[in-house]
């Protein structure tokens, strides 16, 4: 590999944003898109009245509601690096797109609303980063309203998440009286509300600012200084060492909607982010990113970004290597080579034809209907596969039919196409071979019907059979029907593999008791 691809292998900077909803994750989104000179006007989630909507929000049913529900992919470059977000939905309804999202950064941006401290979606989150071990980097949000004490939100951190802290930062006053930061690491005081061009002051060796400043004078600017020093003295100490490890992270105050802190936080997050790292077989080798030959897995297919030409997009993050479109590419799975013809790079819905690019990168393949979630893409003749991506149990069912008979094909087409995205799962009782869905929440059933209805032209019956307990079978020779009752329904998944669904946990139990010889299992 020549040195000009490594540096630009070397140059890259992937990254999801987590949080719980409306903590403010798409709001920073924007702000960052605008540093990075890919827009030029920051929209936010909630902009109905002023008909500005988030760029990374492009699905009809987001703009109308003010949530993400899909992951988005944006990408800019900045300071010599190439930047790539992926905007990952906050509602706990589509954790499990996060989840597989997650999969495929290198690195996580934790954003937390400094009122409300760390909530549920945060946790849960925060866990599949920990559990992957990659470098986690808070942002405190929304410093201009009232909030925690900003040390009681570190305590929390450490406490409640169980990972060190080292505040990169630090708030002077909030709300009103947010006056500023105190930035630690550049040793510098940043201002909210300069006078006249001077927005950063120098900070002395002593700790206190280098020239005389009003801002001294306030009492906010004493408690900074004290707990400033008191960090100093009893705090944690910087290590990039474990911060790469995913044992600390570095911790900024800011505002998203205001645009405070944002930039300082983009430009030290650069300096300390990882770049592509490598990835895991399911052989448990490893593949590195700098490897000659072209590889990537598919971690997201999602079908009619552009309505009016229902296409269907295969999200790959590269691996190692070099992607060049017109490339024959193979995958193992089928195994199946053919010619990537089409291929683009995004910013939300606004997307560009990619003729290159490189390990860390995130493309857009049109698919045909070859690849499914989770596929591995090579570029030679390799026949491994990457490490699994984690798919959830669902909770929750819906036998679903057409209203409109006459349109069952447009009604068959649709459920394909969306079940290949993986937000919902499918079934199909064995005789009559009624359509079952199944997912995580409920908040899934909504947009699946709002987007049969809208993208597919089919309207839906959705019929709720309640939350059940799911069960795929290790041994599906042994199974007969006298094993199913009222309480156990036996049906097949997509894939043609037999599922129990169980009426509760205590049916599940029964069942195993009186069948001891069927192996049960679930997913995630």
């Amino acid at each position: 590999m020549d040195q000009q691809l490594k540096n630009e292998i070397a140059s890259r900077r992937t990254f999801a944003i987590i949080s719980h909803p409306d903590a403010g994750k798409t709001t920073i989104t924007e702000k960052l898109l605008l540093f990075g000179g890919a827009i030029r006007d920051a929209g936010t989630v909630k902009g109905k009245k002023s008909g500005k909507f988030a760029t990374s929000d492009w699905m009809e049913i987001e703009k109308q509601r003010g949530i993400s529900v899909t992951s988005s992919v944006l990408q800019f470059d900045y300071d010599g690096k190439r930047v790539n977000i992926l905007d990952t939905p906050g509602h706990e309804d589509f954790s499990e797109d996060t989840y597989r999202t997650l999969m495929a950064v290198d690195s996580a941006v934790m954003m937390i609303d400094s009122a409300k401290g760390i909530e549920p979606q945060t946790i849960k989150l925060f866990k599949v980063c920990r559990m992957r071990g990659i470098p986690i980097f808070t942002f405190m949000n929304k410093m201009d309203r009232m909030g925690k004490e900003p040390l009681e939100l570190m305590e929390e951190l450490e406490e409640v998440l169980g990972i060190e802290s080292y505040a990169m930062n630090w708030p002077i006053g909030m709300g009103k009286e947010f006056m500023g930061i105190y930035d630690r690491h550049n040793r510098r005081v940043e201002l909210a509300r300069p006078d006249g061009d001077k927005r950063f002051l120098e900070v002395g060796e002593d700790g206190d600012l280098a020239e005389s400043h009003p801002i001294q004078e306030t009492s906010y600017y004493e408690q900074a200084l004290g707990d400033v020093l008191l960090l100093d003295e009893a705090g944690n100490d910087f290590d990039r060492e474990r911060v790469e490890k995913g044992e600390l992270t570095p911790v900024f105050f800011g505002s998203a909607l205001t645009n405070f802190g944002v930039q300082t936080f983009l430009e030290t997050y650069l300096q300390f982010a990882p770049p592509p790292q490598p990835r895991k077989t399911s052989g448990d080798e490893e593949v590195d990113p700098f490897d000659d030959e072209f590889t990537g897995f598919i971690f997201k297919i999602q079908a009619n970004m552009n309505p009016a030409h229902r296409d269907r997009i295969a999200f790959v993050r590269i691996v190692s290597g070099e992607f060049d479109r017109g490339m024959q590419v193979t995958v193992p799975r089928i195994p199946k080579t053919f010619k990537v013809s089409q291929s683009t790079q995004f910013l939300a819905d606004d997307r560009e034809t990619v003729n290159m690019a490189v390990a860390g990168d995130i493309i857009g393949l049109y698919d045909t209907g070859n690849y499914q979630i989770g596929d591995t893409i090579t570029g030679g003749k390799g026949r491994f596969a990457f490490e699994a991506l984690p798919q959830f149990t669902p909770e929750l069912f819906v036998k679903v039919t057409p209203k409109n008979v006459m349109k069952s094909k447009h009604f068959h087409k649709g459920i394909l196409q969306l079940v290949q995205e993986g937000a919902i799962q499918y079934y199909k009782t064995l005789h009559t071979e009624e359509v079952i869905l199944g997912a995580v929440g409920q908040l899934q059933f909504e947009v699946f019907e709002h987007r049969m209805k809208n993208e597919y032209n089919s309207e839906v019956n959705m019929e709720h059979i309640g939350s059940k307990v799911a069960r795929w079978i290790e041994n599906e020779g042994d199974v007969k029907e006298s094993m199913t009752g009222p309480r156990s329904m036996l049906v097949k998944d997509r894939h043609d593999r037999l599922v129990f669904l169980f009426e509760n946990d205590f049916a599940l139990r029964w069942f195993q008791d009186k069948y001891p010889d069927i192996k049960l299992y679930s997913l995630l």
